[in-house]
């Protein structure tokens, strides 16, 4: 089978890509193992699962439900750990046809601190991306909640991160804009717009939550319009003065979702929910972009970035 057309290459802060697509994190395993179902080389970059400092047994079961119009999941961060992924599973990266971006998360700023920077000194990991979705044990609070939290947390992690570029996985369940401003002007690289919606779903035959932990993160299609909508705002009020690249996130299915977050901002664009449907998404993905950049009459996919018009 043929490679992915050329027209799709394009760059993020300075990292080249072969696509714009990007496994997200959580949703491919460690780093390879989606390479049974398809050439991982249709993909610009898979992103390792978020791992922490000392490895994590995650939420009891059920931790991830279908819903209609996505799926909830409260995995709970489920993880080797830090020690296990160098030594395990980062050997793998070797063999990839693709870009690895590294996912780290923590309950506290020394353990953001300690995986950044393990990351950016024993990686070859061009992308490090701050999965701000976790509790800070000193507040209760997700470090991505508060604008004052996350801009504390960057002054922290971000001198401790000086080889690799990074990307903060905004949530979205606080003011999208003010976070991604927050997290620039605290050196971020790059922005990844959006993580899940907090949601509930109840099984009204027990009238118990059909999740373990209650609430979880809501992804998949049904969130989709909104992701496409807060790319755009980010990209216009944030990312576009700042020159920093968006990976658009959220309910990505079709090449046309894919298009949709180009248009609204986006320089890549994360899949997650559709590798559970069907892991070969990402070669249709690729084949309808290149598609339809050329019907643009675009040079490359670059030229289309928030190129949407009104």
């Amino acid at each position: 089978m043929a490679g992915p057309d050329p027209i799709l290459r394009t760059s993020i802060a300075g990292v080249e890509l072969s696509t714009p697509i990007v496994a997200a994190a959580g949703t491919c395993g460690y780093l390879d193992e989606l390479g049974d179902a398809f050439d991982l080389g249709w993909l610009g970059a898979v992103t390792t699962k978020s791992i922490t400092v000392e490895p994590r047994a995650g939420n009891d079961p059920w931790r991830i439900i279908d819903v209609p119009g996505g799926m909830m999941n409260a995995i709970g961060l489920a993880n080797v750990g830090l020690g296990a992924f160098l030594r395990d599973k980062l050997p793998h990266a070797a063999g990839l046809p693709c870009r690895a971006f590294g996912s780290v998360a923590g309950h506290s700023v020394d353990e953001y601190v300690r995986m950044a920077s393990a990351f950016d000194a024993g990686t070859p990991f061009p992308v490090i991306e701050l999965n701000v979705s976790c509790p800070n044990t000193a507040t209760g609070l997700q470090f991505g909640d508060d604008p004052a939290a996350l801009r504390a947390l960057m002054a922290e992690v971000r001198p401790a991160v000086r080889r690799a570029k990074l990307f903060v996985k905004v949530s979205p369940n606080a003011d999208v804009v003010r976070l991604s401003s927050a997290a620039v002007e605290g050196g971020a690289d790059g922005l990844t717009l959006v993580n899940t919606f907090t949601a509930m779903s109840i099984d009204v035959a027990t009238r118990r939550p059909r999740l373990s932990r209650g609430r979880g993160g809501l992804s998949g299609p049904g969130i989709h319009p909104i992701a496409v909508r807060m790319v755009h705002d980010t990209f216009r009020a944030v990312a576009k003065p700042a020159g920093v690249p968006i990976i658009g996130l959220g309910g990505t299915l079709r090449w046309q979702d894919a298009a949709e977050f180009i248009l609204a901002g986006a320089s890549a664009v994360g899949v997650g929910t559709a590798l559970f449907v069907d892991p070969r998404t990402p070669v249709a993905l690729a084949k309808g972009l290149a598609r339809w950049v050329r019907g643009q009459g675009a040079r490359g996919v670059g030229d289309l970035v928030g190129a949407v018009e009104g």
